[in-house]
């Protein structure tokens, strides 16, 4: 079945989901989803929203091997090969192997991919700003603390299983 063909109006949202949190938080991260990639296609470099979180994790947390940057960043096992090539490619990472396993690579950001992360932050805060423009000053905080609880009772529920 085909989830939407576009937006859906409050008219044509069943009453029985409208006020449904995981309903209003789907519709939530819909809109912040498409803010996001289109802030990154405009402004981001060639670059996509899971380039910026390895950056970000790099940059914060120092060199790191691949696994633990992919889990540290959220990015798909899957994914995170490709994404550090192309990172490298663009002279924004380094990869090194391990002295210590030589199967495994340490990656490092590089002093061009601290300033594109710079870059980046602009592009995620003017993003930040669009996003939670409906709400005032004391709303937002409010809204993204509430996120942050939610968040943390899934990381619990998954640090217990």
């Amino acid at each position: 079945m085909h989830d939407s063909a576009g937006p859906a109006s409050e008219a044509t949202i069943p009453a029985r989901l409208a006020d449904q949190a995981t309903w209003l938080i789907s519709r939530a991260y819909a809109r912040a989803n498409a803010l996001l990639n289109a802030g990154f296609e405009g402004r981001g470099d060639g670059l996509r929203k899971y380039h910026y979180r390895l950056l970000a994790a790099l940059e914060e947390s120092g060199p790191a091997s691949q696994a633990q940057l992919g889990r540290g960043a959220s990015v798909d096992r899957s994914d995170v090969v490709a994404t550090l090539d192309t990172l490298q490619s663009l002279g924004l990472i380094s990869r090194e192997p391990d002295p210590g396993d030589r199967r495994r690579n340490i990656v490092s950001i590089t002093a061009a991919g601290s300033k594109q992360l710079r870059a980046l932050d602009a592009v995620i805060a003017e993003i930040q700003t669009e996003l939670l423009a409906p709400l005032s000053p004391a709303e937002q905080k409010r809204f993204k603390d509430f996120l942050r609880r939610v968040a943390a009772a899934e990381q619990t529920a998954t640090t217990r299983a």
